[in-house]
C-alpha cells in the first residue's frame, strides 16, 4: 500500500473521523465502523485532507480537467480545500463549483456557487463517503442541466466496500450505471489490513474482537 494511504488512515484516526464500535448507517445497517468527515474541523486538517484528495485525483484522473464539483453541503469544503491543494501541489488551476440546496433569486442568482461550468468542461465530482449512490443521482442532472460538460469521474475519501442497492458495491454500480470512473483515497479493506493489531496513537483500534465483527459485517453486506 502506498505511503500516502497509510498516512491518510492514521490521519483519519487522529482527527476522530474513523471510529470503531456499534453504529447504524443512514441505510439502517448496523456497522462496527463509522466514517464521519464532519470531524475535519480545523484549517490544518482541511489543508491536509485536500492534499490527500489531490493525490488520489492525480493518480486516478491526472489533472486534465476543469472543474471539481462538490455537492452540498459536505462537498463544498472538500472541493475548496482540494482545488487549493491542486494549485499548490500540482500547479494546476481547477475551478471549484458546488450547488445550493435552494435556488437563489437575488444577487448571485441560481443554484450554483463558485466557478461556472461551461460547455466542453471536464468535471470531476468529489464526495466524502459513498454507500448508496444517492448523491450522484441528484448531482448529475444539476451539472448536465447547467452546460454540455463531460463528467469524467467521482472521487471519495473512503470506499466502504459494501453492496449498494444490488449485488455490487456502490462505486461499481455508479461506474456501470453512469459510465463514470470512480476512485477513493483508501478502501475499508486497506484500512482494516493496515490497522489490524497495529498500535496507532497508543491504541490498537482493530483487535481480534473488532476484526471478527468487521468480518461478520462484510459477510452480510460486503462485495
Amino acid at each position: 500500500m502506498e505511503k500516502y494511504k497509510e498516512s491518510f488512515i492514521e490521519f483519519m484516526v487522529d482527527c476522530e473521523v474513523l471510529k470503531f464500535g456499534d453504529f447504524v448507517t443512514k441505510s439502517g445497517r448496523r456497522t462496527p465502523f463509522f466514517v464521519n468527515t464532519g470531524f475535519y474541523r480545523t484549517g490544518g486538517q482541511l489543508k491536509k485532507l485536500g492534499e490527500y484528495y489531490a493525490k488520489a485525483i492525480e493518480d486516478a484522473f491526472g489533472t486534465d480537467f476543469d472543474v471539481l464539483f462538490g455537492p452540498a453541503y459536505k462537498g463544498i469544503p472538500l472541493s475548496v480545500a482540494t482545488t487549493i491543494a491542486l494549485s499548490e501541489d500540482c500547479g494546476k488551476e481547477i475551478r471549484y463549483c458546488s450547488n445550493r440546496k435552494e435556488i437563489k433569486d437575488h444577487g448571485d442568482k441560481g443554484i450554483l456557487l463558485g466557478g461556472p461550468i461551461k460547455d466542453g468542461d471536464k468535471v470531476v465530482i468529489i464526495e466524502d463517503v459513498t454507500t448508496a449512490g444517492t448523491s450522484i443521482r441528484e448531482t448529475l442532472p444539476i451539472i448536465r442541466d447547467t452546460a454540455d460538460a463531460q463528467v469524467c469521474g467521482l472521487v471519495v475519501s473512503v470506499d466502504r466496500c459494501e453492496r449498494g442497492t444490488g449485488t455490487k458495491s456502490a462505486l461499481e454500480e455508479i461506474q456501470e450505471t453512469y459510465g463514470l470512473k470512480t476512485t477513493a483515497i483508501v478502501t475499508m479493506k486497506e484500512v482494516v489490513s493496515y490497522l489490524y493489531n497495529r498500535e496507532v496513537g497508543g491504541r490498537v483500534l482493530i483487535d481480534d474482537d473488532i476484526k471478527a465483527r468487521i468480518d461478520a459485517y462484510y459477510k452480510e453486506y460486503g462485495v
